[in-house]
């Protein structure tokens, strides 16, 4: 099987220029980027143009949820009883569909953050009750996933919700999870995407939750378990690619490592691992 290779371009941020990060990429051998999900910083024109002059893809947009860069991304949360944070939440959402359909992308991930005060039993890491999370998702997600849904499948966007790791969320840290809620929004262009960062945390079994995920699997996020590209640690990147390779997977493996000015070669020699072990 041949897969296709991209990787965030919120790795790089602030650390080098696009046009520099573009280049390396590029060379190094990728087939697309994933743009970060910040509309409201972006040029669109001008940054469709140099994605043009490098000839390189968008396959997507990275959600920029909870911590993930700034103070504004801490007020996305698509689980809140504050319905100015749900309304902020959902107009992120929207820009970002549009920002991946003009950039020429299919899918934009969703991550389930939520107010503080609903994530208080989880503090201690203490598994929050079945019942209770089931009541949240029917009562204040669903609602917002089927408009959500909706307004993507307008722009041919598919909407990837994200399984996290505990300390980020409570609320959908498993494939399985993930799948239960997929089923319950039950659209064509809703679907799961896994991080090997995130599975390593929760999942019992890589193999399993990629099968669990088969039908629904629409996009992969490739990271080590210490955050930097595969080989630099200690996951089975072997068995998560014979298992990709099992259910006929056929998007992309998107890279999302943490990286720093002495670290960003390692693109090259993970991309490179990876393709080594295919």
């Amino acid at each position: 099987m041949v897969f296709k290779y991209a990787i965030t371009l919120s790795s790089f941020r602030n650390i080098e220029t696009i046009e520099e990060t573009l280049e390396r990429l590029v060379n190094y051998g990728y087939d697309a980027v994933e743009m970060y999900g910040e509309p409201d910083r972006l040029d669109i024109r001008t940054i469709r143009d140099t994605l043009s002059s490098f000839n390189i893809a968008v396959c997507g947009i990275t959600g920029m949820w909870g911590t993930s860069g700034n103070n504004e991304a801490n007020k996305r949360k698509l689980i809140s009883c504050n319905q100015s944070v749900l309304k902020h939440s959902k107009e992120y959402v929207r820009r970002c569909v549009k920002l991946c359909h003009e950039l020429g992308g299919k899918e934009l991930n969703l991550c389930l953050f939520a107010d503080d005060h609903l994530l208080a039993f989880d503090r201690n890491h203490i598994v929050l009750p079945d019942i209770n999370k089931k009541r949240i998702i029917q009562n204040v997600l669903l609602p917002i996933l089927y408009d959500l849904t909706r307004f993507a499948k307008d722009y041919n966007i598919m909407l990837l919700l994200e399984p996290l790791n505990r300390y980020s969320t409570p609320y959908c840290t498993t494939a399985k999870e993930a799948v239960a809620i997929a089923k319950q929004v039950n659209h064509s262009n809703f679907g799961i995407l896994l991080d090997t960062f995130h599975m390593n945390i929760e999942e019992d079994s890589l193999e399993k939750a990629i099968f669990t995920s088969a039908n629904l699997l629409g996009h992969t996020h490739f990271a080590d378990n210490n955050r930097k590209m595969p080989g630099y640690a200690h996951v089975d990147f072997e068995l998560v690619l014979k298992s990709l390779h099992h259910i006929k997977y056929n998007g992309y493996i998107c890279f999302e490592p943490i990286l720093n000015t002495y670290t960003l070669t390692s693109t090259k020699k993970g991309l490179n691992f990876i393709k080594s072990l295919v």
